[in-house]
């Protein structure tokens, strides 16, 4: 599980430095690559390509699947949606020397930061998340409360 909390800052290359445990789990032995994703405004995810694969993958194979076999043909709306959806969503990455990541176009107005900024690097179990540090102390606020709950639900 990855787990941590550090606060970082946003150099004017827009580049982060992750906490090496991170780059750890975000790597393959033989690759860097990882995904970004968009979360939720003011948060950005980084999963590794692996992971990232097996959880996204598997789901849009049967979409394309339903589409090759006629499945879609009444709900072409909702599937050019998703479609846009999916092509702004996530976006491969490459982990750098000491662990800088640089934040892409399109994802940097997302996090809603600046270069010289602070952010909030957080371990999220199976991907680390990159937070706005006002979007992650409001999402404290509403969620820390249901720790104990989610940890006795998640433990039985």
């Amino acid at each position: 599980m990855i787990q941590g909390e550090y606060v970082r800052t946003i150099d004017d290359r827009w580049r982060v430095t992750l906490p090496p445990e991170f780059v750890d789990a975000l790597s393959e032995p033989d690759s860097r690559t990882c995904v970004l994703g968009k979360e939720r405004y003011g948060c950005l995810s980084i999963w590794n390509k692996k992971t990232w694969e097996q959880r996204v993958r598997a789901g849009v194979d049967l979409v394309a699947h339903k589409v090759r076999t006629g499945w879609m043909t009444n709900r072409v709306d909702e599937l050019q949606t998703f479609g846009r959806l999916l092509s702004t969503k996530f976006r491969e990455a490459t982990i750098g020397a000491n662990g800088r990541l640089v934040i892409p176009e399109g994802f940097r107005e997302f996090l809603a930061l600046e270069p010289g900024a602070d952010v909030v690097v957080v371990g999220a179990a199976v991907c680390v998340e990159l937070w706005h540090p006002k979007a992650w102390r409001s999402y404290l606020k509403k969620e820390l409360k249901r720790f104990g709950d989610l940890f006795e639900a998640l433990t039985r």
